[in-house]
């Protein structure tokens, strides 16, 4: 097995292996895909204790994916944070952070969460390629019906996107399987329609069924998730991977919140862009 060069073909690497890898190794591959930053700073030592593994499982886990040692690995992740970080942005942000006093009261809480927030907008737009943005865009706007499917935590993303695209004058559809009836709901989405769908770990059953049952029928599925080892991403057409710390007990909804604005504006501008439909001119005819 070749190992990885660059980090999407490590994080291609993980999701690749992620379903025969032991329990440890899993957990491992996890932190790797959520906290990147971490992975490529850490001691073996600090990792593992970070993961609740021991050392030789780190090892096992870059061998696993083809390195001779964790050392080789690590140096895709730093590489990875060498391009994409400001570092004395990502300096500053991490002395604000430690000089925070008075966490538990309400306007420490409020300061973290913002300081948080701020970071996550940060990866957000490293996480979404234009390309991938563009294509929702499109296939959003040419659909005869955009079905709006999340629940849990995701559910006010599922609100949102059906809200603002009616507004659009897009024919919208929220799909919130009320009494049981999801299943009886999928069978009128249409392939030229569109499923649009958000879930995060751990993911909704429902969600990744009707992503699934749409997909085979050839309907066209846009995801919003939290990473390559999403159960969304093969179902879909479009999916966008934005990292999602699991370990946190209140996972934040600003970087997928933002993204669905930038959906929907970025389809208002597509549909404002479009030409308008010639009117056909009757023929006069002689009295």
């Amino acid at each position: 097995m070749d190992s990885a060069t660059t980090y999407d073909e490590l994080k291609d690497a993980i999701a690749r292996a992620y379903p025969d890898m032991s329990k440890q190794l899993q957990r491992i591959a996890r932190f790797a895909l959520e906290k990147p930053q971490d992975l490529a700073l850490g001691t073996v030592a600090a990792l593992a204790e970070a993961t609740e593994v021991q050392p030789s499982a780190m090892i096992r886990f870059a061998n696993a994916l083809g390195y001779k040692g964790f050392s080789d690995m690590q140096q895709v992740f730093r590489g990875h944070l060498v391009e994409r970080s400001a570092t004395y942005r990502e300096r500053i942000d991490q002395l604000r952070r430690q000089q925070v006093t008075g966490q538990r009261a309400p306007a420490g809480v409020l300061h973290q969460l913002t300081s948080d927030s701020m970071t996550e907008l940060g990866h957000l737009e490293e996480a979404v390629r234009e390309a991938d943005l563009r294509a929702a865009v499109k296939l959003v706007a040419a659909a005869s019906r955009v079905h709006v499917l999340a629940q849990r935590r995701a559910f006010p993303i599922a609100c949102y996107l059906s809200y603002a695209l009616g507004q659009l004058e897009l024919k919208t559809h929220l799909l919130d399987g009320a009494g049981g009836m999801l299943d009886e709901n999928l069978r009128s989405v249409d392939k030229s329609d569109v499923l649009l769908v958000a879930s995060f770990r751990s993911y909704s059953p429902d969600v990744v069924h009707a992503a699934q049952t749409c997909s085979r029928r050839g309907v066209a599925v846009i995801a919003i998730t939290d990473g390559p080892l999403s159960p969304l991403v093969e179902p879909s057409k479009v999916c966008f991977e934005l990292a999602d710390d699991s370990s946190k007990p209140f996972r934040s909804l600003v970087a997928p919140m933002c993204l669905a604005q930038a959906l929907v504006m970025s389809t208002g501008h597509h549909l404002a862009e479009k030409p308008a439909p010639q009117q056909r001119t009757a023929r006069k005819t002689r009295p």
